[in-house]
């Protein structure tokens, strides 16, 4: 593959080889021959084993668990194309391990999010690429060009082959993630309810009232991160507990820490769909309601059409 302006290279770190290695073979070209390896006391060491002087590299790598290993990978590898003189690099990551952390929470805590953009502009990259921002003003947050690319098109068309949509509700877990669950519920012409959360401490919430009829209705939660899984079961259980039959969830990304996995097998919810922005453990693979969707074809796209410079906010229109 050629891009507009030089040939194009495909880096990936060990995020998600899986994922890299479907988007080169959907985008018809080899990942670049790269080494990313630790020395003994864990320190990254990058070696990129071909020429890229004049070429328009990108680069495969999510920064989820472990988050700070992979970041560093990222940051490492980008330094490295930078000094063999690649033309632009383009950093695309599936799934941007720090956004939740977008804003000051309290008194004396830190803006990660602004932290690791910074890093990452500093280290050298051009541009970045990456999947359905926790919040979409993050990029704002980076001094270089950002594409926040959607999986809705890949959920919306899961869910059309899969559901008598006159019989569908999309549901949002929380205030929040309105805009996100409204713009899914309007491509399938389907009813909105959201779920009214409070939540005491992180990583536990509690259900307080179901805003929207959903007696009878098959609801589909809709939102971008699955971490512990408490907000899925506890909107499931208020949800079939207001009369609808069945709750299925459509996550961007299956965070799945802890034993959220385990919650999830055991809880009401009929199935969770994820996406393969995050690798998924063997735990997640073997959950029999547990069911993830590539996402492959879309950032190969939008990786062609960058290439060529060519417009990527038209996929989503």
């Amino acid at each position: 593959m050629s891009g507009k302006n030089g040939s194009v290279k495909l880096v990936a770190g060990n995020s998600n080889r899986a994922l890299a290695q479907e988007i080169a073979n959907w985008l018809g070209m080899p990942l670049t021959k790269a080494v990313v390896r630790r020395f003994a006391d864990m320190e990254v060491f990058v070696e990129i084993q071909e020429n890229v002087r004049g070429s328009d590299v990108f680069i495969l790598q999510s920064t989820s668990f472990p988050a700070n290993d992979h970041l560093m990978e990222l940051l490492i590898i980008t330094d490295a194309l930078r000094r063999a003189s690649a033309r632009r690099i383009t950093a695309v990551i599936p799934y941007f391990g720090y956004a939740r952390q977008d804003r000051k929470a309290g008194p004396r805590t830190p803006i990660s999010a602004k932290l690791v953009s910074n890093l990452i502009t500093h280290a050298g990259a051009d541009r970045v690429m990456t999947l359905d921002l926790h919040a979409g003003q993050i990029q704002g947050f980076f001094d270089i060009p950002t594409d926040n690319l959607y999986a809705s098109p890949v959920m919306v068309r899961d869910i059309r082959e899969r559901f008598d949509l006159s019989k569908v509700m999309v549901v949002s877990p929380d205030v929040g993630g309105v805009v996100r669950a409204r713009g899914l519920a309007k491509r399938i012409n389907a009813p909105l309810a959201i779920i009214d959360k409070r939540r005491e401490r992180a990583g536990e919430s509690e259900v307080m009232n179901v805003i929207g009829e959903v007696d009878g209705y098959t609801c589909i939660l809709v939102d971008d991160i699955v971490d512990s899984g408490g907000t899925l079961v506890n909107a499931a259980e208020a949800l079939l507990g207001k009369g609808a039959t069945e709750v299925y969830a459509y996550i961007t990304h299956g965070v799945l820490s802890g034993g959220a996995t385990t919650r999830i097998i055991n809880s009401r919810l009929k199935e969770l769909v994820i996406t393969d922005s995050i690798q998924a453990t063997e735990a997640v693979r073997n959950a029999p309601n547990i069911r993830s969707l590539s996402i492959s074809s879309l950032i190969g796209e939008a990786i062609g059409r960058t290439a060529a410079e060519e417009s990527v906010s038209s996929l989503f229109d």
